[in-house]
């Protein structure tokens, strides 16, 4: 005899309310000793599709040495044809010998996890959804209109064009927060001459367009899951804007989605991740450049990692 086992009755929308209230997020139901993913948490089947890179097939996202590339000509010629491939062919590519200190990547990380390793009631400060304000913390900006949460707590801060004040930060990684945005934002300046360049455009074109006038910094927390094969830290997306630095921690699962394979990105000391998003292919289609890249929508799932997104 096959016995099926029928998920319980259950009524979603108070349990959503009531993870909400607490203000806890998933590292309070950590904290509180759960043994088993809640299911507002169950990820549907489709979700966890099984065509992953496997048979010994070797295949990573493009890896680009920024080193010596604002001194020699030559040099900066090659790497700019290295970000024309992977923009064409990926959609992502790492970077290494971008300029910020690894001492700043590492804090950086660090003041990621103090927060929301700190005393619930400091966090609760934080907490809201109402994203006028230029810092929120929450669980899940989409807690009540996606199929299924996802296993992550996230601090959201807008730090540019208009940045909070000091004090609007948290205090126990405000000063990292500052400094590693500040990098960032010069970095950011940076890849934006260099995709320019790919393009055969004048190197200040996509700045001049503004898309690097925004900087919104998303710092994700994936507490340890229970069980990990019912949920995920983040589910297949592309993101909405004109670019986006990632941060990956040590822990690793990000993944990105070519052709028609999820291909793993290993965490690398000191590199940081590019994703070309949703606006800034929009711009280009709007040149007419469109023809340049190869559009399949790149998506990616990750389970952990700080990220500095240009809008």
């Amino acid at each position: 005899m096959e016995i099926t086992k029928l998920k319980p009755e259950y009524d979603r929308t108070s349990e959503l309310k009531a993870l909400d209230e607490t203000k806890a997020g998933v590292k309070g139901l950590v904290d509180a000793g759960v043994k088993e993913v809640p299911w507002i948490f169950h990820q549907l089947p489709d979700q966890f599709e099984k065509n992953s890179v496997s048979g010994g097939i070797q295949v990573s996202i493009p890896v680009i040495d920024l080193e010596g590339v604002k001194k020699d000509p030559g040099a900066r010629q090659k790497i700019v044809e290295k970000v024309r491939n992977a923009s064409r062919s990926w959609g992502f590519f790492q970077v290494v010998n971008h300029g910020i200190p690894l001492s700043v990547l590492e804090e950086m990380k660090d003041g990621v996890r103090r927060f929301f390793e700190q005393d619930l009631e400091m966090k609760k400060q934080f907490y809201t959804r109402d994203y006028t304000k230029g810092v929120a913390y929450n669980c899940n900006f989409d807690l009540y209109s996606s199929p299924a949460a996802n296993w992550k707590d996230t601090l959201y801060s807008l730090m540019a064009p208009n940045p909070p004040v000091p004090e609007e930060l948290p205090e126990v990684s405000r000063d990292i927060m500052m400094e590693y945005s500040k990098q960032v934002m010069h970095l950011g300046y940076f890849l934006f001459e260099l995709l320019s360049e790919a393009l055969g455009l004048q190197p200040d074109h996509l700045k001049d367009m503004d898309c690097a006038k925004g900087l919104t910094m998303l710092s994700h927390y994936y507490p340890a899951c229970p069980q990990p094969e019912l949920t995920l830290g983040a589910t297949k997306h592309s993101d909405d804007d004109f670019l986006t630095v990632l941060l990956q921690d040590h822990f690793g699962g990000l993944q990105v989605l070519h052709d028609n394979q999820w291909v793993d990105i290993p965490p690398t000391p000191g590199a940081l991740v590019i994703n070309i998003g949703d606006l800034l292919k929009a711009s280009l289609y709007s040149l007419f450049l469109l023809v340049l890249f190869r559009y399949d929508n790149p998506s990616r799932r990750n389970r952990g990692g700080t990220a500095e997104r240009k809008k």
